[in-house]
């Protein structure tokens, strides 16, 4: 007498589907070196512009921002991240392969956008907690001296990581969106970099409020101790970044799903 066994059907789970994404970004050369260079760059010339300071009369820094001046160049390091982890499956074809293991496809997005998020955040959260003690080092005896324990000093240095990542967010919605690489660093450092540069040369009052909505002024006040008069609070700044990067990833959604892969 023979025994017929039965396979349990293969069900798609969050988890796995999280787990998955998870041991795609780890596996990546890139992963390692783009969150790398993030964090030296950002400990580096912190410590660089700390021990090279001299405070000057009528002077007004921030020492939250001047110690983690760094993290201005770790954006692009963690924006590249962003490119790679959507835009890059594009390029290489892992998309198919990908697609056709979750035929659903949104959930994919989700969890690379998870997975990201939580991994860009906890790398920048440590950099910006470790650079500003160090920094801080040199920083004594000057009118930058401030400790993390002093009112807004956490909150600011928290602001910063939390900037990037949204940042980078937004990016990856965009690499999402644009399947392409070079598309997708054009359209960050075109529309996210240079266009509110460009802005700031119009003589409009309104132009000039409204450039502080966009990504990058609003992550700047996010980060600020002290924001100026006329700039965005440090949670109208959170609240900027959260509907752009909503934004971004539900025009990345809305492709998923109307388009082949």
């Amino acid at each position: 007498m023979s025994t017929v066994t039965t396979t349990a059907p293969y069900r798609l789970s969050s988890r796995g589907i999280l787990r998955s994404e998870w041991h795609k970004l780890w596996t990546l050369r890139s992963t390692w070196i783009t969150l790398g260079l993030a964090s030296v760059f950002t400990v580096v010339l912190g410590m660089i512009l700390a021990a090279t300071y001299t405070s000057s009369p009528g002077d007004e820094i921030d020492p939250v921002t001047y110690a983690l001046l760094g993290t201005q160049i770790g954006q692009v390091a963690i924006a590249v991240l962003g490119i790679l982890v959507t835009a890059g499956e594009y390029s290489t074809g892992l998309v198919r392969a990908t697609m056709a293991a979750v035929p659903r496809r949104v959930p994919v997005l989700r969890a690379k956008t998870a997975v990201f998020a939580a991994v860009a955040l906890g790398t920048l959260l440590v950099t910006n907690f470790l650079t500003f003690p160090l920094a801080q080092m040199f920083l004594g005896g000057t009118d930058l001296e401030a400790s993390l324990g002093d009112p807004g000093i956490a909150r600011a240095v928290a602001g910063s990581a939390a900037g990037t990542a949204l940042i980078g967010v937004i990016v990856l919605g965009l690499g999402s969106a644009l399947r392409s690489i070079p598309g997708t660093i054009g359209a960050y450092v075109g529309g996210l970099i240079l266009l509110p540069q460009l802005a700031t040369m119009i003589p409009n009052y309104t132009v000039q409020d409204l450039l502080n909505y966009f990504p990058l002024p609003a992550a700047e006040s996010l980060a600020a101790l002290n924001t100026s008069p006329g700039d965005l609070s440090p949670g109208a700044g959170l609240l900027t970044l959260c509907v752009w990067a909503a934004a971004s990833l539900a025009a990345a959604t809305y492709l998923l799903r109307r388009r082949d892969v």
